[in-house]
Parts: C-alpha cells; sequence; structure tokens
C-alpha cells in the first residue's frame, strides 16, 4: 500500500481550462474534487441522431446531408375547427399531397389551433380533441410517405376559456404548455419534423422567451393574460420526450430577429432553429434589412422562413419582393415555406384549385423557383416510417405534470360569436388589418 508521504504530486486540467496542483496528503480528496469538476462540466452525451438536426448553422437529414427547406404552408388546421365546420380547408388526401410535391417541394408547414388539439372550450367533439389529433398525425405520415418533412406549428390560441379564433401576442400559460406536451409525446419519435411553439410573437423579446405577465393581451379590449415563454416550451418538449429541431420565432410578427441570439432559450440538445417571417410591404422587406437583421443569426444558427409571401396584407398577386426573398434565401442557406396552399382565390393563394394550378403571377413565380432550385431541396430520405400515437388528453396533462390547471378546470364551453371566415390579412383568420408602421393587430370577427 502506497504511503500518503509517497504521493506524486499532480498537475491536472479540466474542460474549464484551469489547472490543478495536486499537493502530497492532499491527493486523494484533491483529485476526487477535481475529477467531479471535470465531470460536471461536460455536456452532456446524447444518442446519435437519427433524422433531421442540427449541426452548427446547418440542418442535415439523418445521412448528414444538408436540408434547405422549399416548402409551403397548408393553412386550415388551425381555424376550420374553431369555427366548426372541418379540421382541414380543402382536401388532404394522396392525391392532394402529391400535387404539393409536384412542385418540388419538401416540407409542409401545418398551422395548429391549441383548443383544437386539446379539445376544450366548446371546440366540437368532431373536429376536436383526438379526432383532430388523429387527422393531423395522419396527414404528417401521408406527407412523409411521399418524401415530405413537416412543420407543426402553434398559431391559435386563447387564455382561460376563450375560443382560439385569431393568433393572439403570445402563448397562454393556461393551455399552451399542455398543448406542447401533447404535441411532442405524439410526435416524439417522427425524426422528419420540427416543432414550433409559437408562429408570431407580439410581445418583447424578454416576454416571449419568459413569459408572465408583460404585455399580452387578448381581444379588442386588450384584457391582459399570462404568456407562457420560448424557454418553458423547450423545456417541456424536451421532458416530454421530443429530441428533435425546435422552430423559435422572432418578435414583431416574426418579422424581427435583431434580438434572437441574445434571447434564444437554452437548449441543452442544441437542437433549436430560428424562424422569421418575411413579407413585403413590412417592416423588413429589403435586402439590406435581411443582410442586417437575418445573416448574422444565418451565419450562426438553421434559419428558415417559416412563412414568406408578396405581401403581408394580400394587396398585391405579383412577384417582386418574393423572387427578392427566396434569392436572398438561397445565397445564404436558408430555407423557407411559402404561404399559402390554398385555393381561396386571393393574393395569399398560391394556388387556384388542389391540383396545383398556380394562381396569378405569385403562385407561378414561386413554382417556377422552385422547378429551377429543386437540386437544393432534397427530399425525406425513404426508409421505414414511425407511427404516431396520438396522446390523450388524460395523457397530455400527466405528462405536462406542472400545469397550472387541473383537468376539471378545463371544462368545454360554447362560446357564441364567431363564424367562418378565411385568409384576410398575414393569415387566415385574421379579419381586420391596421397597419401600423411593421405592426398589424386582428381581432376575430364578432
Amino acid at each position: 500500500m502506497t504511503n500518503k508521504q509517497e504521493l506524486p504530486n499532480i498537475h491536472l486540467s479540466t474542460k474549464a481550462g484551469a489547472v490543478y496542483r495536486v499537493d502530497r496528503g492532499k491527493g486523494a480528496m484533491l483529485l476526487a474534487l477535481a475529477l467531479g469538476l471535470a465531470l460536471a462540466l461536460t455536456p452532456p452525451a446524447f444518442a446519435a441522431p437519427q433524422g433531421l438536426h442540427v449541426v452548427g448553422k446547418r440542418l442535415l437529414d439523418g445521412r448528414g446531408r444538408v436540408v434547405q427547406f422549399h416548402g409551403v404552408n397548408r393553412s386550415g388546421t388551425e381555424y376550420a375547427c374553431i369555427q366548426g365546420w372541418g379540421i382541414f380547408d380543402g382536401p388532404s388526401d394522396a392525391a392532394s399531397v402529391r400535387a404539393i410535391a409536384s412542385w418540388h417541394v419538401n416540407v409542409v408547414r401545418i398551422p395548429l389551433n391549441e383548443d383544437c388539439w386539446l379539445g376544450i372550450n366548446g371546440v366540437d367533439p368532431a373536429y376536436g380533441g383526438p379526432a383532430y389529433r388523429k387527422a393531423i398525425a395522419e396527414y404528417v405520415r401521408l406527407l412523409h410517405a411521399n418524401g415530405l418533412y413537416a412543420e407543426l406549428s402553434l398559431m391559435f390560441g386563447a387564455p382561460g376559456e376563450n375560443e382560439a379564433t385569431y393568433q393572439n401576442a403570445a402563448p397562454d400559460a393556461d393551455h399552451s404548455p399542455a398543448f406542447w406536451a401533447s404535441l411532442a409525446t405524439t410526435f416524439a419519435d417522427d425524426h422528419a419534423v420540427v416543432l414550433a411553439p409559437w408562429g408570431e410573437p407580439t410581445v418583447d423579446a424578454d416576454c416571449f422567451l419568459a413569459g408572465g405577465d408583460c404585455g399580452a393581451t387578448w381581444g379588442p379590449a386588450n384584457v391582459p393574460y399570462t404568456s407562457a415563454g420560448a424557454q418553458q416550451a423547450v423545456d417541456v418538449m424536451r421532458q416530454a420526450g421530443y429530441t428533435g429541431p425546435i422552430a423559435i420565432p422572432g418578435i414583431r410578427y416574426a418579422n424581427d430577429l435583431t434580438g434572437w441570439l441574445s434571447h434564444r432559450p437554452r437548449d441543452p440538445r442544441r437542437q433549436l432553429i430560428a424562424e422569421a417571417h418575411i413579407y413585403g410591404k413590412t417592416g423588413c422587406d429589403t435586402t439590406d434589412c435581411l443582410n442586417a437583421t437575418l445573416a448574422p443569426v444565418a451565419a450562426r444558427v438553421p434559419l428558415i422562413f417559416g412563412e414568406t409571401g408578396e405581401s403581408y396584407d394580400g394587396s398585391d398577386c405579383g412577384s417582386g419582393y418574393v423572387k427578392r426573398f427566396l434569392r436572398w434565401a438561397d445565397a445564404h442557406r436558408v430555407g423557407y415555406a411559402a404561404w399559402a396552399w390554398d385555393a381561396w382565390g386571393d393574393c395569399h393563394a398560391l394556388i387556384a384549385d388542389y391540383a396545383g394550378t398556380p394562381h396569378a403571377g405569385y403562385g407561378a413565380a414561386v413554382r417556377a423557383h422552385y422547378a429551377r432550385t429543386k437540386a437544393n431541396a432534397l427530399p425525406l430520405p425513404r426508409g421505414r416510417l414511425r407511427s404516431h400515437a396520438p396522446s390523450s388528453r388524460k395523457e397530455t396533462l400527466r405528462s405536462l405534470g406542472a400545469m397550472r390547471k387541473s383537468s376539471s378546470e378545463l371544462t368545454p364551453r360554447r362560446q357564441p360569436g364567431y363564424r367562418r371566415r378565411r385568409g384576410l390579412g398575414p393569415g387566415p383568420g385574421k379579419t381586420e388589418c391596421a397597419l401600423d408602421s411593421t405592426r398589424w393587430r386582428n381581432w376575430p370577427a364578432s
């Protein structure tokens, strides 16, 4: 047995770069402390990614190839259910998905409604709860079968017993965490999706990150409510078992990413994507603005234009703005999803019908661009598809654990005062749009 006076001096380097000299007679204790410090400073080890994942500033597939999204938004699932007449606006069958794929698209963004997903606040059971979750999961599986990735984004939410009839300022603490937990549980084994906890925040960056009573209001009376933050969203999704990429939007309707790098949530898996919504006639629609505010973000993390289009208010069916945006995105390896694959007959619509006929100059320009750049839009690699088991409402509440409201407090209640409406403003279901510099305010129809 070695005598303690015979222990040699040891110089030990730690992950933090400090060097510790272990003196004779104190070796065992200090060596244990130093090794403990080194282990504490070592990042946690995770299993090798099986599909879509982030490495540095790139989004890669399971084979290690760079994935640049060329996609479309399939609007309808955020508003049809809450308006009580369906889940999708238009077809959601295999033929309709093949029409989308024929544009050389490799991703579809699907806006979601938290009331419909959770089956609360008076949603018709035919279009909410298990029926809604099953329809979304089956649609995502159909997309994958046709070589398409999916982004699932919470768009319509509402605090308390209010119906989620429009996109408000920020996620609500009453229901959004339960939605995030259930969504993450449902797609935990799907390695071909991106989950997005919110679409277009209008609170400031501090509030969107941390949540709280910090500026979010509901309805035309501007009733304050407690918001849930992006950090909570990441934590809840990871705790629920989802390990894939999470898209975090900028503020001011996702049009401002100037504070994104300093206000991004902590993610131990380092799988965050920055998301911007870029339209013509907004505060950031010039090349100079894109270079100044988005290029620094794209140099650090993957960036996607979760929504992009010719004009935020549907006032222009041309293609001058959208051509500029797509060229800039390609030059910076930024992904994008054009708004919207819906046959509304207005300037928001990419298509004239669900067979994929382009609508106006806007739709024709987007299709032509996708055809020219199809080599950059790698499809989802073929392989065995994971099945999605939509979580039950009971499982949703259990997975959240510390949810502020119990299931008995989430009693469905029908509220009057909504009517069927379609894509007005920067997204469907938004009916009163007043442009104020770079901001617009939208209220549900009465």
